[in-house]
């Protein structure tokens, strides 16, 4: 196990160190991040000073060195447009995010969980077929879509919900389900299909031949070997839901990083992008190693050298 935990933990710094190299060559190819300072009319002394101050005056590799220092200091830069350290930026936004992102997690396990074993033990009937349909809508329709359509409902034509914004602790219901469901309808997926293979299997029907109660056939043999695909997935989503709220924060104008990527973005501010992004790979990257570290924990089958 410790030789795994290690291996995996190498693969991980590897990991961050390609993200880190990619990030930087793309922000470069994003566009000059002087023209948000500058413009036409500016004299040719301005845009030199501003080289210098950003450090654009420089070759790349110095560039990319000084990122990886600061990078390894917890420093990741300076942000241009807010003139400050970008990891200041980024703490600022990040308790949004996840919150956001626990939440949505949250109702991808309360909704998925339940209807996926369910709609495997009731297979055929109107329970298994009203799961079907969720999957069917949170996986084939798309997130901004989605979220639009649930803010015109709720929020403009019943006005139970505010539309966007952070001001209300109801504020977090409509983009926490916008941004779950798609996990949702998979979790109920992945279960109902795992669980019906365990149904099927012979010491499934050797416990009930021995007289089993259905109850414990269910909760107690069935659903604990169902759990370990489930549970990679749910480890894979709680990666996603933090690091993947890009669109759910544009249309909700939800104030955390994933908002902030694309103001960043469009701001051509290149030090908070990398930060935001490199931020991003190391929740993902930890979610990851979490679940492989479960393994070992909720089946003993599974052993690692």
């Amino acid at each position: 196990m410790q030789r795994y935990l290690l291996r995996r933990l190498l693969l991980a710094l590897v990991t961050l160190w390609a993200v880190s190299l990619i990030i930087f060559v793309m922000s470069r190819a994003a566009g000059d991040p002087r023209h948000v300072f500058l413009d036409d009319y500016s004299k040719q002394a301005d845009w030199d000073r501003l080289t210098v101050t950003l450090g654009l005056d420089k070759p790349y590799y110095q560039q990319y060195g000084i990122f990886m220092i600061s990078v390894l200091k917890g420093e990741f830069g300076r942000s241009i447009k807010e003139q400050r350290p970008s990891m200041e930026v980024i703490i600022e936004r990040l308790p949004a995010t996840l919150q956001l992102g626990l939440a949505a997690f949250a109702f991808s396990v309360v909704l998925g969980v339940p209807l996926g074993i369910l709609s495997a033990v009731k297979r055929g009937s109107v329970l298994d077929t009203v799961g079907k349909i969720v999957a069917l809508i949170g996986q084939s329709a798309p997130v901004f879509w989605l979220g639009i359509m649930m803010m015109f409902l709720f929020a403009v034509r019943l006005d139970w919900l505010p539309p966007y914004g952070r001001q209300e602790a109801v504020s977090i219901i409509l983009p926490a389900v916008t941004l779950g469901w798609f996990f949702a309808a998979a979790n109920m997926r992945l279960l109902r299909s795992a669980m019906l293979n365990v149904l099927d299997s012979e010491f499934i029907k050797l416990a009930r031949a021995k007289g089993v109660s259905n109850r414990a056939v269910i909760w107690k043999h069935s659903l604990r070997n169902a759990l370990i695909p489930a549970m990679t997935f749910a480890g894979v989503t709680l990666g996603g839901l933090v690091t993947g709220s890009v669109v759910v924060e544009t249309v909700f104008a939800w104030p955390g990083l994933g908002q902030l990527a694309i103001q960043a973005l469009f701001g051509n501010d290149y030090p908070l992008m990398q930060a935001v992004i490199i931020v991003f790979t190391m929740m993902y990257v930890a979610s990851a190693l979490l679940v492989d570290v479960l393994y070992a924990y909720m089946d003993p089958r599974i052993r690692y050298a």
